[in-house]
């Protein structure tokens, strides 16, 4: 297994929605082993399956010294005023930009086992968990900025280099 190269904006993958996991085999279970090492690498709070190219339900989070994966996630409940919160994505480097976030998010999937998993939580915890699970619905962070800031940040990916 290994970390995986993370794909860039404008590749389709990410702007698909993922399908579900319906069965557990030894290619799901790579491709956690694959996440987790993804995310294991300095400065990432989570990955997300589609930015390694895979269009399934699944990612994985390194947040407050806690490295685990969830598989078929879903956005069960958020709590608060949604607050402009600085972010940036591995699928956009070099950007930063105040995306609306609720200060709490709960999220529920299972394990490789089929067990129930619920991760919860605020701050950094509610953000990745709100930003991974866009990523599985095809919704990459930049289209949740508001308009005007929206319209910098898609200009700044245009002049890049890598895009």
């Amino acid at each position: 297994m290994t970390a995986r190269e993370i794909r860039l904006y404008g590749d389709p993958v990410l702007r698909t929605p993922c399908a579900e996991i319906e069965t557990i085999d030894d290619g799901i279970r790579a491709l956690v082993q694959d996440l987790l090492d993804s995310v294991a690498l300095p400065g990432r709070a989570g990955v997300a399956a589609p930015q390694i190219g895979v269009g399934l339900r699944a990612f994985s989070y390194n947040v407050d010294e806690r490295i685990g994966y969830i598989l078929n996630p879903r956005l069960v409940e958020v709590r608060g005023e949604a607050q402009p919160t600085g972010e940036g994505c591995l699928s956009v480097p070099g950007l930063w930009h105040d995306a609306l976030r609720h200060p709490y998010a709960r999220v529920e999937g299972i394990d490789l086992d089929g067990g129930k998993v619920v991760l919860e939580g605020e701050g950094l915890m509610a953000q990745m968990l709100q930003h991974e699970t866009d990523h599985l619905d095809g919704v990459v962070y930049v289209q949740r900025l508001p308009k005007e800031e929206r319209a910098k940040a898609m200009r700044a990916i245009r002049e890049s280099d890598w895009f």
